[in-house]
């Protein structure tokens, strides 16, 4: 990756990295908790990111920026943003997750579905269902929650929101991988699921995608 040279706010002068493609971001929520904040930092040419491990503080420029890519629970706040983007000639699509744990409590503090839902449509009108990706990751069982109680509310909520977007993405959990998953999830019952309920998974949503 391209390195150059930035002044800081602080009137210094820094090594930054200067991506052509951005990724905003996988680490938390920029679209929906820090949007204004984001776009400042576009204005301002560069931000400052903090390794959370090692304390170490990294420069990003925009200087090379083509195009950003945004993950996101809900895109409204970024919504009214998302003009000066097309100004600066920015291209940019959602990585749009939208999943259906309410039951569970997997997701707390989330937007009701249906306002959820509603943001979706609401960004699929404002750029095109092509730049709109919905995600529903990962897909979760546990010992009251199976594949077709998944594939229920997958189809539910597809059925709403098939017309707004071209792709779906799943993807299946990795417990045994991962020390924090396997922590965190075991409080829930979540576990990895089998070949079979992966082979069930997909052909459910083969049958639904026929339909969409």
């Amino acid at each position: 990756m391209e390195h150059v040279t930035i002044t800081t706010d602080a009137g210094d002068k820094a090594d930054a990295v200067a991506p052509v493609i951005v990724s905003a971001s996988r680490a938390t929520d920029i679209p929906s908790l820090y949007a204004d904040w984001f776009f400042s930092r576009l204005k301002h040419g560069h931000l400052a990111w903090r390794n959370p491990f090692s304390g170490r503080v990294h420069y990003v420029s925009f200087s090379k920026t083509r195009a950003i890519v945004f993950w996101t629970k809900n895109a409204g706040p970024v919504l009214p943003l998302l003009p000066y983007l097309d100004e600066r000639g920015i291209h940019y699509y959602f990585q749009f997750t939208l999943n259906d744990y309410r039951m569970e409590g997997f997701e707390p503090g989330l937007l009701a579905l249906d306002e959820r839902i509603r943001v979706f449509k609401d960004l699929s009108h404002q750029i095109g269902k092509a730049r709109v990706i919905w995600r529903f990751d990962p897909v979760l069982v546990t010992g009251h929650t199976g594949i077709d109680d998944v594939l229920s509310r997958i189809k539910s909520i597809g059925d709403r929101i098939a017309p707004f977007t071209e792709k779906l993405v799943f993807s299946f959990i990795d417990i045994q991988r991962y020390v924090s998953v396997a922590r965190n999830t075991a409080q829930y019952g979540i576990r990895e699921l089998t070949g079979e309920e992966m082979d069930a998974f997909a052909a459910g949503l083969c049958r639904m995608n026929r339909d969409w």
